[in-house]
């Protein structure tokens, strides 16, 4: 009886499943709630709560050194961020968040990862074996700062489903965790001077008429 009864609800609401809005902008600060999906809000709350972490990290500190001269800033290789969820993420969104707020402190320099590198090589390519630059204007190898410091991690997920049943109503629920974790490591000691994870836990409850 119980199954004929969510039958005929299913029915009753095909109807309105057809329904749809027009497209448009939004807010892009603006949480989202589409779905559970990963999204522009997660991506948001992870690269801040990574950078307000760093910048309040003790070990900073100790990167300070009179060998750097006038120029205290540090000198950070930003790594690769892994994606070990089984979303499609882009990690270089979160990596680039991170690096526009730590460029704006001014207590950082950021340097040429594999892209710009390529991007470095090419140019002087250009400069130094094209002939079609001033010599007095060509910029010569050898002169790269070293980093200090290199920041890398990952982000993992772990997915729970509950699948729809008489007893719950034909509802099915879903949980998703995330976890960035991110660390620095001093290039010269090899030790660990900064790590932290931060973490969004999130929920949906699909309805018998839901997708």
């Amino acid at each position: 009886m119980k199954l004929k009864q969510l039958l005929t609800l299913a029915l009753v609401a095909l109807p309105f499943a057809s329904c749809s809005s027009r497209p448009g902008y939004v807010d892009p600060n603006q949480a989202e709630s589409v779905d559970i999906s990963y999204g522009r809000g997660d991506l948001d709350r992870l690269a801040q709560g990574m950078v307000s972490s760093l910048l309040e990290s003790p070990g900073l500190g100790y990167l300070d050194h009179s060998a750097k001269g006038d120029d205290k800033r540090i000198r950070v290789y930003f790594n690769n961020i892994t994606n070990e969820t089984r979303e499609h993420i882009s990690m270089g969104l979160i990596r680039d968040e991170m690096l526009a707020d730590l460029v704006g402190q001014g207590r950082f320099r950021i340097l040429a990862g594999e892209a710009g590198q390529d991007e470095i090589s090419g140019q002087l390519n250009f400069q130094n074996n094209m002939g079609r630059v001033s010599p007095e204007e060509v910029r010569m190898t050898g002169k790269q700062l070293g980093a200090d410091v290199v920041i890398y991690g990952a982000l993992r997920d772990i997915v729970k489903r509950d699948g729809r049943s008489i007893e719950n109503l034909g509802r099915k629920t879903k949980d998703v965790y995330y976890n960035l974790a991110l660390r620095m490591d001093n290039i010269e000691t090899g030790e660990t001077m900064w790590m932290n994870t931060e973490k969004l836990a999130k929920r949906e409850v699909i309805s018998l008429f839901g997708r």
